[in-house]
């Protein structure tokens, strides 16, 4: 049963429903009914259902004849000019919003990952189907008697209808009670830190109908967004956090332990290769990017004034602060937004058109969910992580080459969304047998290690393991000759997270090779590889030592030749670009490579006056004030006389924030003391008598 539109915004087994409006007539109304119920009782594969199934085949069967009394209803008003009256209306109505939440509360049992997530939810599921199949019944009860007794068939299935809704016995099955309580055998044994029974865990799995890798990665991955959207709600006391982390850890380890290979997930033979996606003629694809992050809008809200946001940036932009609406500029008489319904519905149907995937994976907009991470939420979620991760770490070490496969993709996942998983990953010891499996011939294994690396590298703990395994060279190596693009890319970005500590830094820029590699990613890599390359090379020139390797490895060069820009990315490539160029012009050695190119300076006060970021402009501010500063006279003279300038300056002093309108001012003062204090003409030589002196 394919859920209602926008259905996966709400939480699980919350299921709001729409009242039809009082002024609305009883022939549409009756008519939505019929589609209402025919969707019920015609599209539940009940026998499929994780839990619940013989209540959900009672709420089936009772669908089914009330579809059959509404159609004998629509029949005789269209084929014998019986006209429902308006008192019928309040009794539709109730129907119509009871329907609605029996319609959710099944795609909620049947929806796609959250399989064991109803299982350990029975009761509270079968609460609340007694609870719509009575408003069914009573919404029958509260039916004129002249509707229900139009003819015979008509009162006798409404009779059936009521009966069999306040009748219908609904109780978790004695086979969902056994799957719950062999789960909760197993958390638990978590929680005392000792090995659960595999058939505890098997039995659970056989219930729900999970009995692959790629059916435990499926349902973790739900529960993984469940957590990290309740987390982005600040819900970090909700009660179920608990038993969702323990949940978690279960399928963790079952798919750590119980499976010993990664299966491809099973493509649907029978469907058709979906078209490539593709935007009305009257939709241009930037019109679906939120214009703060210039990214497809997963979860578009729109302004009092108008325009329309990602609700994750957005939030951001009006909590840091600004009170003005980003692309108008008009201000905000309030911070409330409002889902744009339209914009996701599109966004939505390119997404499953172009690649079958859904907006509702854990993505970028949890990042600030994943900081709160750190806690098990349990003790269970605790022990049932850390014996995962033991066991991971022991293939690691002395497994066969295909455990080690897939011992490194699983330590991959583990680490990308969960700080407290990368700590039980480098307590237990995954940072040296990663670096290890870094010089593996299996392409996928390396590029598997990187970033898991990566991932460890976030985390504290993981960069100090990292380095004193002696793993900097073998980064820096991994940057250079990685089998795979993406590894390559993924070493950077470690590289980035290292510099971080002032020391590390130090020590990164000690290897020969380090910034020379970084320099040629940049001139030769993809938007990815530059992009992870810029911002290394940017935390590496904290370290005084590296100005120099920097110039003499031809960064300013490379990063002269990006501030061409050219579409969303080479923009961002070139603001990069300006940035890293004046951290470099900040030593003396740096300034003097930027200004012995004066096409460069030129291009420099272009790009000020171009730029469209407005922390582009103050970063090229900030350059070219190194510039005076270093490089004296000669460089106030050649600035002095490019006419673009000055308004540039002046625009930035009246706009931009205290410290660029600072040095704004400081380098508009010093071209003016420059001019000011520069010797008069020579004064002409005194001439013979009738000569006669034109000066020019």
């Amino acid at each position: 049963m394919p859920p209602p539109p926008h259905e996966q915004r709400r939480r699980m087994l919350a299921l709001p429903a729409v009242c039809p409006c009082e002024a609305i007539s009883p022939a549409p109304l009756l008519a939505s009914l019929v589609d209402l119920a025919a969707d019920v009782a015609g599209r539940v594969d009940v026998a499929g259902l994780p839990a619940l199934r013989r209540g959900a085949r009672e709420a089936v069967r009772l669908a089914g004849v009330l579809l059959a009394f509404l159609e004998a209803l629509r029949d005789a008003a269209a084929e014998d000019g019986f006209p429902l009256p308006e008192e019928a209306v309040l009794g539709l109505s109730e129907l119509h919003v009871a329907l609605q939440k029996l319609r959710l509360l099944l795609a909620d049992c049947a929806r796609k990952g959250a399989r064991l997530w109803v299982l350990m939810n029975a009761e509270l599921v079968a609460s609340e189907l007694r609870v719509v199949l009575g408003s069914v019944a009573t919404a029958m009860d509260v039916l004129p008697g002249d509707v229900i007794g139009v003819f015979a068939e008509a009162a006798e299935l409404a009779r059936m209808v009521s009966e069999q809704a306040w009748r219908a016995a609904v109780r978790p099955d004695e086979d969902d009670d056994l799957a719950a309580r062999s789960v909760r055998s197993v958390l638990a044994r978590f929680r005392r830190g000792l090995t659960p029974d595999a058939e505890d865990a098997r039995l659970a799995l056989d219930r729900v109908g999970v009995a692959t890798w790629s059916g435990c990665t499926e349902e973790a991955a739900f529960l993984e967004a469940e957590l990290l959207d309740r987390l982005e709600a600040g819900g970090e006391n909700d009660n179920d956090l608990v038993l969702i982390s323990g949940l978690m850890a279960f399928l963790l380890y079952c798919r750590v332990v119980l499976f010993d290979r990664i299966d491809p997930k099973k493509a649907e033979a029978a469907a058709p290769a979906p078209r490539p996606a593709r935007s009305a003629p009257w939709i241009s694809p930037e019109a679906l990017q939120c214009p703060i992050t210039l990214e497809l809008m997963t979860d578009p809200v729109t302004l009092a004034t108008g325009q329309t946001y990602d609700r994750a940036s957005i939030k951001k932009w009006i909590k840091s602060g600004c009170r003005t609406c980003p692309v108008t500029g008009e201000r905000l008489r309030s911070a409330e937004v409002v889902p744009n319904v339209a914009v996701r519905g599109i966004v939505e149907q390119l997404v499953a058109t172009s690649k079958g995937g859904s907006l509702h994976e854990p993505s970028s907009k949890h990042r600030c969910a994943v900081d709160k991470t750190a806690s098990p939420f349990g003790a269970a979620a605790a022990g049932g992580v850390r014996l995962a991760v033991a066991f991971l770490v022991a293939k690691l070490s002395r497994g066969t080459p295909e455990e080690q496969s897939k011992a490194t993709h699983e330590a991959r996942k583990l680490s990308k969304r969960n700080v407290f998983y990368r700590a039980c990953l480098v307590e237990a010891g995954a940072v040296p047998w990663l670096l290890h499996l870094l010089s593996s011939a299996d392409a996928s294994v390396q590029d598997n290690a990187v970033a898991g690396l990566l991932n460890l590298s976030k985390h504290p703990a993981g960069r100090r393991a990292l380095v004193e395994a002696g793993g900097l060279g073998l980064i820096v190596d991994a940057v250079n000759v990685a089998a795979k693009v993406e590894a390559r890319q993924n070493a950077a970005a470690v590289l980035f997270y290292l510099s971080s500590n002032p020391e590390y830094c130090d020590e990164i820029s000690r290897i020969p090779e380090a910034i020379p590699t970084l320099v040629h990613l940049v001139r030769e890599g993809a938007y990815r590889g530059r992009k992870n390359a810029l911002v290394s090379l940017y935390g590496m020139l904290q370290c005084a030592n590296s100005h120099g390797k920097a110039v003499s490895a031809g960064a300013v060069g490379v990063l002269a030749g990006l501030l061409s820009g050219g579409g969303d990315r080479g923009d961002d490539l070139a603001n990069d670009a300006i940035a890293l160029l004046a951290r470099v012009a900040e030593h003396p050695a740096g300034a003097r490579a930027v200004v012995s190119s004066s096409a460069l300076v030129t291009r420099l006060v272009d790009f000020l006056g171009e730029a469209a970021s407005r922390s582009a402009k103050e970063h090229c501010v900030s350059l070219l004030a190194s510039l005076g500063r270093h490089g004296g006279d000669k460089v106030l003279a050649l600035l002095g006389k490019l006419p673009g300038l000055m308004p540039a300056l002046y625009a930035v002093i009246g706009d931009g924030s205290p410290q660029a309108g600072k040095a704004a001012r400081w380098l508009v003062n010093e071209i003016h003391r420059h001019y000011e204090q520069r010797p008069p003409p020579a004064a002409a030589p005194v001439t013979a008598a009738g000569d006669r002196v034109i000066r020019v």
